[in-house]
């Protein structure tokens, strides 16, 4: 904001994107409203203005991000700004996962003038698979089978690819 000279009024949505809680109840888009002291009319999801947090292993960052492209081209948008940020902690037990483990985070300002266009464009994977999960609640570590994850990514990756492919025959590039 201070780089393109936003002010927080200017700001009309805040959207988090993560599979971390700050503190496993309190919404990390809560917090970040220190930041906006005084102003508190920014939404968080796309009908609700209260702080909210995209929760979604990777995809949380994916999905608060296409919620305020969303809110940018709907008749609900009033003008303001977007930020989404994408922040996630990893942390694993003693073994072959915990080397992968850490932590990183990036801000992205939403709005009019984009040095980066997003092509409406787009193709998602999902699925319920068992490369990743939690089955004991009361460890703060998740089983991880790094291989099979492997091959799922890879897998989800050509899935879009090819359904991207589909999607932009016949279609002018932007």
């Amino acid at each position: 904001m201070r780089n393109n000279n936003i002010q927080p009024s200017q700001v009309g949505r805040l959207e988090v994107g993560t599979e971390t809680l700050v503190d496993k109840s309190k919404s990390t888009k809560t917090v970040l409203m220190n930041l906006f002291k005084g102003f508190h009319d920014i939404e968080g999801t796309y009908f609700l203005k209260l702080g909210t947090t995209s929760l979604n292993a990777c995809y949380g960052a994916t999905n608060a991000l296409i919620n305020t492209l969303n809110w940018i081209s709907s008749p609900n948008w009033d003008g303001r700004y977007g930020i989404v940020v994408a922040v996630d902690i990893a942390v694993y037990e003693e073994g072959p996962a915990r080397p992968t483990g850490g932590a990183g985070a990036v801000a992205m300002l939403i709005g009019k003038n984009p040095k980066i266009v997003i092509n409406p464009i787009r193709s998602s994977y999902i699925d319920n698979q068992w490369d990743f999960y939690k089955p004991i609640p009361s460890s703060e570590y998740p089983t991880v089978d790094g291989k099979f994850s492997m091959e799922l990514y890879l897998k989800a990756l050509s899935e879009c690819f090819n359904k991207l492919k589909e999607k932009k025959k016949g279609v002018n590039p932007l």
